[in-house]
């Protein structure tokens, strides 16, 4: 019995669809070095992985995201819509993978994760944080929508030691600890 792999069965450290190295777009390569976190957003009965979204303190507080323009949370949402961000933990990486449309969720995205009725989305049990927003902008960036809401209620934990992160196409925890 041979011990050599058969042709084409041989794992290699490279990602089989990454562009070559001199083809690679010099601004993905730049996105892929920040330290993204990674949300939730809910509104209605739908919901979509978010990790392009700062937050902008002022009065009123805002939170500013890139949500793909064909998603069906940017159609639930339209121009003046509002939504539940759920702030995600290390726990809840197949969540994440669910809204993003890369892990299935027999039953739909719902039923994975535990989640409660909150008052314009469903929010996640132990979220590090839920805020609820208010869309009061909408405009073409690049191939995204940037979406401009009004930040409406915050609850937030005090522990933050397992915040889920995104960097380099990869889940990362990050913590205050």
């Amino acid at each position: 019995m041979s011990t050599t792999p058969e042709p084409g069965a041989a794992i290699h450290p490279d990602h089989p669809f990454a562009a070559p190295e001199g083809a690679r777009d010099p601004a993905r390569r730049l996105r892929g070095r920040l330290v993204a976190p990674v949300t939730v957003w809910t509104s209605g009965t739908t919901g979509l992985t978010v990790s392009s979204m700062v937050v902008a303190a002022g009065e009123p507080s805002s939170v500013c995201a890139l949500l793909d323009p064909d998603s069906d949370l940017a159609e639930a949402l339209g121009d003046d819509g509002r939504a539940v961000v759920n702030v995600l933990r290390w726990e809840h990486r197949t969540v994440a993978d669910v809204f993003a449309g890369l892990h299935p969720s027999p039953g739909g995205v719902f039923r994975t994760g535990e989640w409660t009725e909150g008052p314009v989305g469903p929010v996640l049990a132990g979220a590090a944080g839920v805020a609820v927003v208010t869309v009061v902008d909408r405009r073409r960036v690049g191939w995204n929508d940037l979406v401009t809401a009004v930040i409406d209620e915050v609850t937030a934990s005090s522990d933050t030691d397992d915040l889920l992160a995104y960097v380099r196409g990869r889940y990362r925890t990050v913590g205050g600890g």
